[in-house]
């Protein structure tokens, strides 16, 4: 194959981290190319569902129910999922993967140039050393190499251009961060969070902290409360790869984007212990193409990316690149989640709201914290929900007929608070990513093969939330309707992680503290294949905060010639 481009480094991968390494490494005078396997969607014009009305949608914003039946089988069980929203979706048809006998696992991914950034549910929360230490603590797992003093400058700097929404609560387990003004909490939530802390003041019921600005910043508009964010913003109202990072980049002149490129391979030299670039298929022209670079920031998304390391085993390195130490692939973990309450709350039939906030409530994990008092599990457990009011499609559901009925559906209805717990995973060998060596994909690539089931753990923390969320609406004054206590599907958190995960011992793990390959110096990974444990709150803000850190030290060793 012909050489096309030769580069200081190569990122696979456009979605939340991609976009991050694309704009640090460019921002310190790096030339980059940046390789999609999507399609490009442009910022504003790209987003061609985002002001229409339902009427203005063929299926009325419901879909063709045989199309996705036939195509997007796993992709329309996504919450996010929709005739507005499919363009941000992959085809299951066209992207297969195949699970384990006795798994289960629903993969959600989205190859467009921006990844999931345009779909993700935006919640940003900063890890603790609760949850850094969490596997030295009961020892599941391989210990962090990082604790939180390592990494909270980098949630300083990624808040900081993100714009991340959120209120001050001075909670050790969730750390404030760098905040735009708090979204408002309604008066429902108000109350429900003032009668839990009477109670427990550990339990701190607050808004969700969200990439959504309240505050206009670098040509980007404040949130307009519309909570269509997935469609995408052409306010640049809540942080995407299009509305942030990428023209960051850009800015630069140092960026070559290209786009509808399947990376398939990582080049690796075994004289130099080196990679040396990439090889993909441009899905455009029909043909293979490559490029050489100094050194490769794997950016894919967790499972994307161990899937191309494990595909680009070689002679030296049989198993797969990097990969001496025999996990990659192992311990993969997605949050088991689960609705824990549904409860009405009377009382505030007078109030209403206006607008749709995009974000909900959260309560920080309260439980095995300096001490354990957990039944059955050694971690935690926050939630997710808020308090929402019935509106006229009411009327699909409840008994009526007639003029009054027709009427009464005019006003606000009744008040319902839901709180959704997400528990931490275990990281387990035996819930893992391989190749499957009997099945390939439309380009001759492997397909991938998910082994994943939770375990005891999960289970007894879901038990226990569902038991505490009951509790406090109760003690809230709301009437109790449902919980559960099994989590649902694999996947379904859209948080899945692990697979390259980060130690001190080469020999268990696949990178050290600076998202580096232990065995390839010039190899990074710094989206979700890195995390060595789950912890219970949405990763995201992590992923990036890791990226920047790992994108930082990789400069400074460019210049000082290690690599």
């Amino acid at each position: 194959m012909a050489q096309d481009f030769d580069f200081d480094a190569i990122v696979v991968g456009s979605g939340i981290t991609g976009g991050w390494s694309a704009k640090q490494l460019t921002e310190a005078g790096l030339k980059v190319l940046v390789l999609e396997r999507g399609p490009d969607i442009p910022h504003q014009s790209g987003y061609k569902t985002e002001m229409k009305a339902p009427w203005d949608m063929p299926f009325r914003g419901e879909g063709d129910e045989e199309l996705y039946e036939r195509e997007y089988a796993v992709q329309r069980l996504n919450r996010h999922f929709t005739e507005f929203t499919q363009d941000h979706f992959v085809n299951d048809k066209d992207n297969p993967y195949q699970t384990g006998e006795g798994s289960d696992f629903n993969w959600f991914r989205s190859y467009n140039l921006g990844g999931r950034s345009l779909t993700w549910g935006r919640q940003s929360y900063r890890w603790s050393d609760y949850d850094f230490d969490a596997n030295r603590r009961d020892g599941h797992g391989t210990d962090w190499p990082i604790r939180y003093a390592d990494i909270a400058p980098w949630y300083d700097l990624v808040e900081e251009f993100v714009g991340i929404s959120g209120s001050m609560e001075g909670l050790p387990q969730l750390p404030d961060g760098k905040f735009q003004p708090p979204m408002a909490l309604n008066a429902v939530e108000q109350a429900v969070r003032e009668r839990i802390m009477g109670r427990w003041p550990e339990r701190r019921l607050m808004v969700g902290r969200t990439a959504n600005l309240t505050e206009a910043k670098e040509g980007r508009a404040k949130c307009q409360y519309r909570s269509i964010c997935q469609r995408g913003c052409s306010f640049g109202a809540y942080f995407s790869t299009q509305s942030s990072t990428l023209p960051a980049a850009r800015a630069t002149g140092n960026l070559t984007l290209v786009t509808d490129a399947v990376v398939e391979k990582v080049d690796y030299d075994p004289a130099t212990k080196r990679v040396t670039g990439v090889r993909w298929i441009d899905k455009a022209a029909g043909r293979r193409r490559s490029a050489t670079a100094r050194m490769v920031f794997l950016n894919a998304g967790s499972f994307n990316s161990v899937h191309l390391m494990l595909n680009s085993a070689s002679e030296v390195m049989p198993t797969g690149l990097a990969n001496s130490s025999g996990v990659l692939g192992t311990h993969i973990m997605d949050h088991p989640s689960t609705l824990s309450v549904a409860a009405l709350m009377p009382g505030f039939e007078a109030v209403t709201t206006f607008g749709n906030r995009p974000t909900g409530t959260v309560i920080a994990r309260y439980r095995n914290l300096d001490e354990m008092d957990g039944e059955g599990h050694t971690r935690g457990y926050s939630y997710q929900g808020g308090a929402l009011q019935s509106a006229w499609v009411r009327g699909k559901r409840e008994p009526g007929l007639g003029a009054d009925y027709k009427n009464s559906l005019r006003g606000p209805g009744p008040w319902r608070v839901v709180l959704v717990a997400f528990a931490d995973c275990m990281p387990r060998a035996s819930n893992r990513i391989t190749l499957d060596p009997r099945k390939v994909d439309a380009d001759g690539i492997p397909q991938l093969k998910i082994d994943f089931a939770f375990g005891a753990e999960e289970h007894a923390a879901l038990a226990q939330a569902k038991a505490d969320a009951a509790e406090m609406m109760t003690h809230a004054g709301g009437q109790v309707l449902m919980g559960f206590d099994r989590p649902g599907t694999g996947g379904g958190a859209i948080h899945e992680m692990g697979g390259a995960r980060m130690g001190h011992d080469p020999a268990t793990s696949v990178l050290n503290k600076w998202s580096q390959a232990h065995d390839v110096p010039n190899l990074f990974v710094t989206d979700g294949a890195q995390m060595s444990s789950s912890a219970c709150q949405n990763p995201s803000l992590t992923y990036m905060a890791l990226t920047a850190r790992a994108c930082d030290h990789a400069v400074g060793l460019l210049r000082e010639g290690v690599i």
